[in-house]
């Protein structure tokens, strides 16, 4: 008669860990082994021999054994991998302490920022770990980006307006985004530009001669994407005023005309209070001071920049201009509208938020 074996102690599972083990089984980005795992452990839960579900499974005996084990001794935590062994970490957390304040608190002696062969050489340190570190805290002393926050003492009640026409525009109204790109330089390179070729790009002189300039004065009609535009030699307020009038005329006359325009002083003098008296049906919401990103029609000269302006070449003001009409009419002929999503708490919330960490660095 064989003798009887080990007595093996009883596996049971809480419904806390069940519903974690059904969780891991039906989750289809759950690693295979981990499935595997959990359904043996469920298994067993149910009553099930080892041999039972070694057959159900078709794994063998061992493996249930000892993930069975393994969930008696550790539970769950005991269904995953053991840290595998290695060489020991040779950086302490000391020395990532000390990279990270280095960084954030000190500048080298011969540069602006640090680079990881500068910190290296600082904290004697590998060029890769430095890099690592800095990876992993999102540190990047290389990098940084410009800012102005504007000091209008309106500057919430100007969000709040401007915003709302975007988002909810009177009815019966056309809402108008004004502003006027000035010094638009008509630039020839100095020698021809050499055409692309394949696997050669486009390639042009780094110096140019200059012809002159002139300005655009545009009005970007928020709800179709179409654009009033106006070019004029000068930049004062009296083309500022033509432009107006242009408006007045293209704009049907039963509509009321609300323009989203800067603090630009050539918008508030005399004459053109005068103007505004005399069309009543204008009306005028000025962004706040050094808030130009809240003008939609800078996002409409930022597409002309870069599609017409950037790599053009003219030899004159004329040639210029012509240019640019010419890319107008055909913006109009397939308006794209630009479409704002954020409402002004969010706008305002976002402000406040940068605002606090600004404080808190400073302390």
């Amino acid at each position: 008669m064989s003798r009887p074996g080990p007595k093996i102690p009883p596996l049971s599972v809480s419904d806390a860990q069940r519903a974690v083990l059904e969780g891991w089984l039906r989750r289809r980005t759950t690693a295979r082994a981990l499935a595997q795992r959990s359904r043996i452990v469920l298994e067993c839960a149910d009553g099930h021999s080892i041999m039972e579900v070694s057959r159900r499974l078709r794994i063998t005996p061992d493996t249930v054994r000892t993930w069975r084990r393994r969930f008696i001794e550790r539970g769950l935590d005991g269904l995953c991998d053991d840290p595998r062994p290695g060489v020991p970490r040779k950086i302490t957390d000391a020395d990532v302490e000390r990279v990270i304040v280095k960084t954030l608190e000190e500048t080298p002696k011969n540069a602006t920022h640090w680079s990881t062969r500068s910190m290296a050489a600082a904290t004697g340190m590998s060029q890769s770990t430095v890099s690592r570190i800095w990876r992993a805290f999102a540190l990047a002393p290389h990098r940084s980006q410009i800012f102005k926050l504007s000091t209008d003492p309106l500057f919430i009640d100007k969000v709040r307006d401007v915003v709302g026409l975007y988002l909810d525009p009177p009815e019966k109204a056309l809402v108008l985004c004004v502003d006027e790109k000035s010094q638009i330089q008509a630039l020839d390179r100095s020698q021809p530009v050499l055409p692309m070729m394949p696997g050669v790009p486009e390639r042009r002189s780094h110096d140019y001669v200059r012809a002159g300039t002139t300005t655009l004065f545009a009005a970007l009609e928020v709800a179709t994407g179409k654009v009033i535009g106006s070019l004029h030699r000068r930049h004062r307020a009296a083309e500022f005023k033509k432009f107006l009038t242009k408006l007045d005329k293209e704009v049907p006359a039963d509509l009321q005309v609300h323009l989203i325009l800067d603090n630009y002083a050539t918008h508030k003098t005399p004459d053109i209070k005068k103007w505004l008296l005399a069309h009543p049906r204008f009306h005028l919401h000025f962004t706040p001071t050094s808030a130009s990103w809240l003008n939609l029609v800078e996002r409409w000269f930022a597409e002309l920049t870069q599609k017409k302006l950037k790599r053009g070449v003219h030899r004159s003001v004329q040639a210029l201009e012509h240019d640019i009409r010419a890319w107008l009419a055909d913006w109009n002929e397939h308006p794209r509208p630009f479409v704002w999503t954020k409402t002004a708490d969010e706008i305002l919330d976002k402000v406040a938020a940068y605002c606090r960490r600004i404080s808190d660095s400073d302390h």
